[in-house]
């Protein structure tokens, strides 16, 4: 645990580095003038200073263990001292220790990972252009850092200049947002223009400057401006957020938040001590045994009269009967959490699985809801292209040889149509470079267009990297030519954005200068379209701002293409387009390609489109629409003309493009539909089936696209094919959300759709009436969702939800850590996005599939298990008490203890704990029969093992028990009272070993060695302790068949009314447990 002195002192310091902009010297930290908040990050919850206080506030805010502190207290006088002061004080002393022992080794697991992170090593840039190696904790804002291939970015920074000669390098942000797709970002073009970055730190007479927005949550939006000589405007593009990784090249980089300013901290919640529901119901039923107490106490008083010092006896018979809560119950419990805990980690059926937060294992036991990630959780996010229609024919992988030869053969026709032709280039529709006939065009014609389409409409960049030994090799002979480190840093990745000519002839692999190629993009979806291309024999070799490259690979031949426009996709037009230049025909063709929805109003009259792309979703495939339209020069330059007057607007511009775009979106001609499958986690869809039949409801939370969220949630069965589904996708005002809401009460049974701008919304307007709806929804899935959105669900979920059961997040990403924090139960994965979120859950799993076996067995078991454990021990306390109040009653309400204080530490540890103990190993139904039927869980969710019923009747059975012995002792040994200790206390330990047998479902070799070892601890100690015992007496026969007497009529009607019960009327796991037996 790390001492946070500078987190305490930032308390008192001023605030206006979190409320106002920043201007900052680039690289001049010297020159703040504002104090900046320190670049470390720390997800412990004590330092030495807080760690004794609040680990103490957590264990005695709660009433049990504040019971048994004051009750240990009043030892202190003389006047209330019922025994030792060891009676009280070192069971509590146990707990607490236990407790701060368990809190101190978590936190301390904490501490080194955050100084793992915190002391990775970064370059600084001085002013005179030296550099320096510091630990990522002492940078500061302003600071020049150069920021190498897969570092991760230790700060938000502004990107400043890259290896590559464009500007431009890409990130991958999975730890972030939850998407493994990279980033493109790209430098300010002035600053990248400069060949020796430090002219920016030391230039007095251009000083360079940043100016910057105040820190906030949003990581999809930056407003700054960079000013050096001129003015250039700064957006969310040429800022690098911190938890982001540098994918490619390397990077020179400006801090300009720290700490606690980040993006990535200020949407991550500070851990929180999480309280079990079972430690909460516990914790109720000793606030009724203490009123319970109480009042027994005060007929006591009463009974004895009020008269002299009635205060005092009142007191002390608090004191005596305060075993009816007792202490060795917290023990237990804390005990059989690490053994719950033990459990999990040594399943092999679940290996990997790690328990982080061993306070709540049995918390498994009553979840009620999950919230998912759906990226790296539900999905492998692996894109694999699966189906080219072309409405008149299908191609998958299974004819993928046949389309393969078809680009060849068809190429090689229109190569040779071209050599003989020796008429001008004239725009035609042929592929290649062939001239366009006004023919119907043949399928084979049709399926060549579609393939080139789906190569050029895309937003791809390859991106070519060295193997590390010719990289490292290339560097070498750099530094030995010029004998000194470069100025700006180098590195193995090329992209080929800015290479032309023979540059781009260098990047080709070739036998003596391999190169490995990867595709990158804002979308997986079109880096496995581009791939597939690749396979049937067209590649993408190179992209630039301006222009594609793309080679055949029978022959090696290439096509230029000149990129005249490109429209992005965006959620509110649900589509992209390319305007090219084909340099080999001198066409010019606008291709665009979207979500059928949108596509269908554009393309030309069809007949197969809606049905094929429905038939394509039934599959579980993500669908994109692809058409393209031949633009002559004229028609061109208009649209050019009226797009750059559109794009000068300052009011409504994005609107008034749109409208210029959408003049030429019309009568398109539709060429494919493209079908892509993101391959769930194994066995995701069996999972997902069971826990929906085991009573739990399934939230998926994920940052990804509206159709793409909906696509997972069919594909993965969440939600299932007769299940309706109701989408809110804009609302802007209280009318429109409370009209939403109003149709969505409508549906019965419905599935809930909706975007995270949506939801907050409808969540301002509208809180309680909306939560209290949606719950009632069998799913729900709330796309595009902020981190924060994320934690807000799962905060109000929790608010609204059903109290008898539990919260439950799983994830593994960064963007999940607020949600996972947030829940009740948090569950990381392992997976590619990191182990972020498995590091900071509460259980880490492997595999989403672990999910069933960790909820229906060890979820069952451990919360069986738990609420037996703790009935039993309650009734162990009870019965002792209804024992001491019947033997002061029968002795003029003497306020003096039954037992010797030794007798009462033994009977809560040496005699019974291990027996009790071992209902730790207790099972009430087969593993194989809790898998097999998970509606078996949800009975669990009703609380029924441990209510205020089951309470009740285990007080009832104490009365029975403790009056059975005391006034079976009296009555058999009546003329024997003097060893009425020995008589009732060897009853008694008989009585509570014989009740654990009855109580045991499942039988474990361990149960029956507790059992002997207690009975052997007994009869030891007898021996032991023969001055409090006669042994004469105790070994004689009528000392024996007399206890065995007492024992059996405390014992055998609980018995005998457990048996009728299981016989007539058994509970449904007994019936399953019975039918797997007769199997």
């Amino acid at each position: 645990m790390g001492i946070s002195f500078s987190s305490i002192i930032s308390k008192f310091r001023s605030k206006a580095h979190k409320t106002k902009p920043r201007d900052i010297l680039i690289g001049r930290r010297d020159l703040n003038s504002t104090w900046y908040p320190k670049n470390v990050i720390r997800n412990q919850k004590y330092n030495i200073i807080t760690f004794i206080p609040l680990v103490l506030f957590e264990q005695f805010r709660t009433f049990f263990n504040l019971y048994f502190l004051i009750m240990a207290c009043t030892q202190f006088i003389p006047a209330f001292r019922i025994g030792y002061l060891y009676t009280y004080w070192a069971p509590l002393g146990f707990v607490v220790c236990v407790t701060m022992l368990r809190e101190a080794y978590d936190d301390i697991k904490r501490a080194y990972r955050d100084r793992e992170i915190n002391s990775q090593k970064y370059t600084l840039l001085n002013e005179n252009g030296r550099k320096e190696e510091i630990f990522s904790s002492e940078l500061e804002v302003s600071d020049v850092i150069i920021i190498h291939k897969n570092q991760r970015i230790p700060a938000d920074v502004v990107l400043l200049h890259t290896s590559d000669k464009s500007g431009t390098c890409f990130i991958r942000t999975d730890q972030l947002d939850g998407e493994t797709d990279w980033k493109l970002r790209i430098a300010p073009p002035p600053i990248q223009s400069l060949d020796d970055i430090s002219i920016l730190i030391s230039d007095r007479t251009h000083t360079g400057k940043i100016h910057a927005e105040p820190p906030c949550l949003n990581i999809h939006d930056f407003n700054g401006v960079i000013s050096w000589k001129n003015d250039e405007p700064l957006t969310v593009e040429n800022v690098l957020w911190s938890g982001t990784v540098m994918a490619t090249g390397d990077a020179i980089c400006c801090v300009i938040y720290t700490g606690s300013d980040t993006r990535m901290v200020m949407n991550t919640n500070k851990p929180q001590s999480k309280f079990g529901l079972v430690d909460e119901e516990i914790n109720t039923l000793t606030k009724i045994l203490f009123i319970g107490s109480f009042i027994l106490s005060v007929i006591m008083v009463a009974s004895k009269g009020f008269y002299g010092p009635w205060f005092h006896h009142l007191i002390r018979f608090i004191l005596l009967f305060s075993y009816m809560i007792p202490i060795s119950l917290r023990v237990n419990l804390d005990l059989s959490k690490i053994a719950y805990s033990w459990f999990i980690q040594q399943d092999k059926n679940i290996s990997g699985s790690i328990v982080r937060t061993s306070a709540i294992p049995e918390e498994l036991g009553r979840i009620g809801y999950i919230l998912t990630d759906k990226t790296g959780t539900l999905t492998q996010n692996l894109m694999t292209f699966k189906r080219l229609s072309l409405g008149t024919d299908s191609y998958t992988s299974e004819n993928q040889m046949e389309i393969l030869k078809l680009v060849e053969t068809e190429y090689a026709k229109t190569t040779t149509s071209t050599q003989e032709s020796q008429e001008p280039i004239v725009p035609s529709t042929s592929s290649f470079g062939g001239t366009r006939k006004s023919v119907k065009k043949t399928d084979t014609k049709k399926a060549l267009e579609a393939i080139k389409a789906l190569a050029l409409c895309h937003n791809v960049t390859p991106v070519y990297d060295e193997p590390a030994s010719t990289s490292l090799d290339a560097s070498a002979k750099r530094d030995d030519e010029h004998h000194t480190p470069p100025d700006t840093p180098m590195t193995g990745v090329t992209s080929v954005n800015t290479t032309t000519g023979s540059d781009y002839i260098e990047l080709l692999p070739s036998a003596d200068s391999p190169k490995i190629v990867s595709y990158q993009a804002s979308s997986p979806d079109e880096i496995a379209i581009v791939q597939w291309t690749e396979q049937v024999g067209l590649t993408l070799v190179q992209r630039s701002l301006k222009s594609i490259i793309l080679k055949l690979n029978s022959t090696q031949q290439l096509f230029h293409y000149e990129i005249l426009e490109l429209f992005p996709f965006t959620p509110e037009t649900k589509r992209m387009g390319i305007i090219l230049r084909d340099e080999q025909t001198n066409e010019i063709i606008f291709y665009l390609k979207g979500a059928d929805t949108v596509m269908q109003n554009i393309v030309q009259y069809n007949d197969w489109l809606h049905e094929e792309c429905s038939n394509m979703a039934r599959e579980g495939l993500r669908t994109l629409v692809v058409a393209k339209k031949y633009l002559t020069n004229e028609q061109y330059q208009v649209f050019q003309q009226r797009l750059l007057k559109a794009r000068l607007q300052t009011i409504n511009r994005i609107r008034c493009v749109n409208e210029v775009i959408e003049t030429l979106e019309h009568d398109m001609e539709l060429l494919c539909i493209s079908g892509v499958e993101d391959q769930l986690q194994e066995d995701v869809r069996h999972t997902l089936e069971t826990l929906h039949k085991g009573g739990i409801k399934i939230w998926m939370l994920t940052g990804d696209k509206l159709e793409t969220a909906t696509c997972i949630a069919k594909s993965s069965k969440l939600i299932r094919r007769n299940d309706d589904i109701y989408i809110i996708q804009q609302v802007t005002t209280r009318e429109e959300c409370l009209q939403e809401i109003n149709i969505f009460k409508r549906k019965i049974d419905a599935c809930l759709i909706i975007t995270g701008d949506a939801l907050q919304i409808c969540l301002s307007f509208y809180e309680k009436d909306f939560m209290e709806l949606i719950i009632q929804s069998p799913s729900i899935v709330v796309c595009r969702c902020s981190p924060t959105q994320k934690a807000t669900v799962a905060n109000l979920l929790k608010k609204y939800g059903d109290n008898r059961v539990r919260v439950c997040a799983i994830g593994d990403g960064g963007n999940d850590v607020s949600m996972i924090q947030s829940a009740h139960v948090g569950i990381g994965i392992v997976g590619k996005e990191g182990k972020q979120a498995s590091l900071a859950a509460d259980f880490s799993i492997n595999q989403f599939s672990y999910l069933s076996r960790l909820l229906f067995i060890h979820g069952r078991y451990n919360y069986k298990r738990a609420a037996a454990l703790s009935q039993f021990i309650i009734h162990r306390g009870i019965i002792l008490t209804v024992m001491q109040a019947i033997f002061s009653s029968i002795f003029y309400f003497a306020t003096i203890s039954m037992y010797p204080s030794f007798l009462l530490v033994g009977y809560g540890t040496v005699y019974t704990m291990l027996p009790v103990f071992s209902l730790v190993l207790d099972k009430d139904v087969p593993e194989e029969i809790a898998l097999l039927y998970p509606e078996l869980y949800k009975e669990l969710s009703k609380g029924r093992n441990l209510s205020f019923k089951t309470f009740f009747l285990w007080v009832f059975i104490s009365c029975y028990q403790g009056g059975a012995i005391v006034y079976g002792s009296f009555l058999i040994f009546d003329e024997d009272w003097t060893h009425i200790v020995s008589i009732t206390f060897t009853s008694l330990i008989l009585t509570e070993l014989l009740m654990i047998a009855i109580t045991i479902r499942t039988w474990h070799p361990l149960m029956i060695i507790s059992e002997l070892l207690s009975l052997v601890a007994y009869f030891v100690s007898l021996v032991i302790f023969k001055s409090y015992f006669d042994l004469a007496y105790l070994v004689s026969w009528a000392f024996v068949w007399r206890v065995v007497v007492i024992t059996v009529v405390s014992c055998l009607p609980l018995y005998i009314l457990k048996f009728i019960q299981i016989k007539f009327k058994p509970p449904i796991h007994e019936k399953l447990a019975q039918y797997a037996t007769l199997k």
